[in-house]
């Protein structure tokens, strides 16, 4: 059984399993990206790298219905100083999730290994501007956190795009929580990240947070005052978002 609820703007569907949840969250972002291509030559996309996101993608790499080749794909965060080969780069996350698997129209990586990364954040920038935003799916971190915008560096009104982050102590505790990295001080302190205002501006948005551990900031996403202190509330205001949930992630919400 699904459960719906609306807060604001945003829309929630509770699903019973996290299995069902990706996979209808999968259905979902296919529908969409065949509506907008009745329209249009391409349809840009942003993903989230996350273990959050594993059914979500299987489910959505599996279908053979989407024109993978007129979608051009993106990604919303990376690590700063990971060795290039480094399986915990979200670029190699995704590349093995997603996109080593379909034949996407362009993938651009950021890349955390460049010498000058605010430059890197500047080159990125200007391919969002080049390829504006159709569809951004994405997850929400236990503190909050929408990309790497932790509370102490959002903005909900950025005027960048793309900026440099440090990330603080429990979005870091969270990938060694998820089996990332096996201690906190392999963890980077820094990252390259889309900002909210870069997360927003996508036509519709969709959202995927399975698991217990990600109660507490999906029930202070709907009931906290919108706010930096958990960027993730911003959903509220978005007309064209969705929230899905499983049994654990929604296990605080009232009814």
């Amino acid at each position: 059984m699904i459960r719906e609820l609306r807060t604001e703007e945003l829309e929630v569907r509770i699903y019973p399993k996290r299995l069902d949840m990706g996979n209808a969250a999968a259905d979902i972002v296919a529908n969409r990206i065949a509506q907008l291509l009745n329209g249009q030559e391409f349809v840009n996309m942003i993903f989230a790298a996350a273990p959050s996101q594993n059914e979500f993608l299987a489910a959505f790499v599996a279908r053979t219905d989407v024109e993978w080749n007129r979608i051009n794909a993106f990604h919303m965060d990376e690590y700063i100083g990971l060795p290039e080969n480094a399986p915990q780069k979200f670029g190699s996350f995704l590349k093995e999730k997603l996109f080593g698997h379909v034949p996407f129209h362009t993938v651009n990586y950021i890349d955390g290994n460049v010498p000058d990364a605010m430059a890197e954040g500047g080159r990125y920038a200007d391919l969002l501007l080049k390829y504006p935003t159709d569809i951004v799916c994405m997850g929400i971190g236990e503190n909050g956190h929408i990309a790497f915008n932790d509370p102490h560096v959002a903005d909900l009104n950025d005027p960048l795009k793309v900026k440099i982050v440090d990330l603080d102590f429990e979005c870091r505790q969270q990938q060694v929580n998820d089996g990332c990295f096996n201690k906190l001080n392999n963890v980077p302190l820094l990252a390259i990240t889309l900002t909210v205002p870069a997360l927003m501006a996508g036509k519709y948005i969709y959202c995927i947070v399975p698991g217990k551990s990600k109660a507490k900031a999906v029930y202070h996403t709907l009931y906290n005052k919108i706010s930096k202190q958990c960027p993730a509330t911003v959903l509220r205001r978005h007309e064209h978002a969705v929230l899905f949930l499983d049994d654990e992630s929604s296990s605080l919400i009232k009814y």
